[in-house]
């Protein structure tokens, strides 16, 4: 199977990079795209009024740092998108999910130590594989 349209979820640090080599990698180079997306967590119960100016920013960072990172790739031969949005990381994941026609979700996931496995389920990696309309990878 190859699939065209990669969504690449990031927290931007450098382990995130290893998800995207992963997906440069699975993805054909003339007729492929990855969109990398970088969710910022809303707090809530706090009016967004207060806080926009703390979310724009974290929007200008994280933008810096996409640009970033996109750079470095730019001589791979495809189009790296990025989206950078503000709430639930879940559900803004699979929202985008839907809105670009995503066919793979490549993620990076943490190891759950069996001392601690039932805390591990909660993990956001977790709930968009199950939620997930399209195939998603775990990468640890």
């Amino acid at each position: 199977m190859t699939f065209k349209n990669i969504l690449v979820p990031t927290d931007l640090t450098e382990k995130s990079k290893k998800v995207l080599d992963i997906a440069i990698s699975m993805i054909p180079k003339k007729t492929g795209e990855i969109t990398l997306v970088h969710v910022i967590e809303m707090i809530e119960g706090i009016e967004d009024e207060d806080l926009s100016n703390f979310y724009k920013k974290l929007r200008n960072r994280a933008q810096k740092k996409m640009d970033e990172i996109v750079l470095e790739y730019k001589n791979y031969g495809l189009p790296i998108n990025t989206e950078i949005t503000i709430g639930k990381r879940v559900p803004e994941i699979l929202r985008i999910v839907q809105e670009r026609a995503v066919d793979l979700i490549i993620m990076k996931s943490h190891k759950i130590e069996d001392v601690r496995a039932a805390e591990g389920w909660a993990t956001i990696s977790y709930r968009i594989t199950i939620m997930a309309p399209c195939p998603v990878m775990i990468v640890k």
